[in-house]
């Protein structure tokens, strides 16, 4: 194994970007290496600090670029020399779109070249970048969301590779099928739309006035597709953060143009919706977001998401499951509300998307495959490594009752809930939640709880 590293100053900061060559598939079935990147940063003074490595949430979501380096980075980098990964097929580790995938041959091919970005593969690819940095000493790891699911799956995999873990925002199930994780994250949807227009008199009524038009007019976003009513509430996504009901509240204030004697969506607003609902720049989110799920119980997800719905009437699509973009003024005028969608992708959503539309029956063969398991629960149960975790009550994304559950099996977890922040709590108030987590952590390590 060898590693390449390119070093630059930042301020007082010294930057190292290491790059290694890992196996695509660490199994032997698929061939080939890909490159995995990852940024080192050491505040001066810190040289001989350990290391903590930050798995970003998504799935799909490359490190944070620190330009500058403020909020919680700034304090990691007080304690720690920090590693800031880009999980393989993100960011500059071999990123991947529709075309590489395409490039893999026919629909089967390009599902089990898409079966190598899960969470396994990533932890794998963290232990290659460790034993070359430092060989068989253990390091930290901070996780956020999606990062936490990786935490909780290193601890069971490589518990052997960390010297404490901390997680904000997402402890995954390890037994339950996803079926229960959506069921959860549809309720919590409808409760925070509701918030929101209880928040925002007069926001329901606009939004309903921009979906008839849709369902009555040809509207095309930036990316060349005919904006729908059903897209159209998967801007929903933004809701799971602190800022999501302001953000929705200013984006549908104007909405409309007059051109001619007619009405049309302004090119302000289509530039703006094509923008938060195109997953051109995060395509792993798109067609591997529920294989998170897959690997605890039951088998495949078989678009969870999409079928969970169908329990939540107020959150069902007018029309049939074959024709989810019908008339949203016969819904409305039976009574029904608009509600977003939340963190949820469906199977119609990858045709619909260009980005995504190339590897649509890739994802339908993701959606459909069992694969082996993540979590070891013995060993979490006879967990040594010291760890905690902020679970966010009024998380959107991440069930709080999920998260406990998980916490409750990991011997000597130390989870801390609160409902003052939703799924960006890091973003929000990261130092706080940091220090936390980190006096935790030493006192636990220095035998002294």
């Amino acid at each position: 194994m060898t590693i390449e590293t390119e070093r630059y100053r930042i301020g007082g900061d010294t930057f190292s970007d290491h790059r290694i060559e890992v196996p695509l598939d660490r199994s032997g079935k698929l061939a080939g290496n890909i490159s995995v990147f990852a940024r080192e940063v050491v505040r001066d003074g810190q040289e001989k600090a350990p290391r903590l490595v930050f798995f970003q949430g998504g799935p799909g979501s490359p490190a944070p670029r620190p330009a500058p380096v403020g909020g919680w980075v700034d304090w990691l980098l007080n304690h720690y020399r920090v590693i800031l990964f880009d999980q393989r097929g993100t960011g500059a580790s071999s990123p991947i779109d529709s075309a590489i995938v395409t490039a893999q041959g026919d629909s089967a091919a390009q599902a089990d070249y898409l079966a190598c970005f899960r969470a396994d593969a990533i932890i794998d690819d963290a232990e290659q970048l460790r034993q070359e940095l430092q060989g068989d000493k253990p390091w930290h790891v901070l996780g956020q969301s999606f990062g936490g699911f990786i935490n909780t799956a290193y601890l069971s995999r490589a518990p052997y590779g960390l010297a404490s873990v901390m997680i904000t925002a997402g402890l995954p199930s390890v037994s339950k099928h996803a079926d229960e994780t959506y069921r959860l994250t549809w309720a919590s949807t409808k409760a925070r739309n509701e918030e929101m227009f209880r928040s925002f008199p007069g926001l329901h009524d606009r939004v309903w006035d921009v979906a008839v038009h849709l369902e009555n007019s040809d509207e095309r976003l930036v990316t060349g597709e005919r904006l729908t009513p059903a897209r159209l509430r998967m801007l929903g996504l933004v809701l799971g953060y602190s800022y999501g009901p302001q953000t929705l509240r200013f984006l549908f204030e104007d909405p409309f143009t007059v051109i001619k004697g007619e009405k049309k969506l302004n090119s302000r607003f289509l530039l703006q919706v094509s923008d938060r609902l195109s997953f051109a720049q995060n395509p792993i989110y798109g067609v591997l977001h529920e294989s998170i799920y897959s690997g605890t119980a039951g088998g495949p997800t078989s678009w969870s998401a999409h079928r969970m719905r169908n329990e939540f009437p107020d959150h069902a699509l007018p029309g049939t499951e074959q024709s989810p973009h019908e008339t949203e003024k016969a819904a409305q005028q039976a009574g029904a509300q608009f509600l977003f969608s939340g963190e949820h992708v469906f199977p119609w959503q990858m045709s619909d998307d260009p980005s995504l539309a190339p590897m649509a029956e890739a994802a339908n063969l993701v959606a459909e495959r069992s694969f082996p398991r993540l979590y070891n629960t013995e060993v979490l149960n006879e967990n040594t490594v010291p760890a905690s975790g902020w679970v966010f009550w009024d998380d959107m994304f991440v069930p709080a009752s999920l998260s406990l559950e998980t916490a409750a099996q990991i011997r000597g977890f130390k989870p801390f809930l609160t409902n003052d922040y939703h799924h960006d709590g890091l973003r929000a108030d990261g130092p706080k939640l940091l220090e936390r987590m980190h006096s935790w952590n030493m006192q636990q390590r220095s035998g002294h709880p």
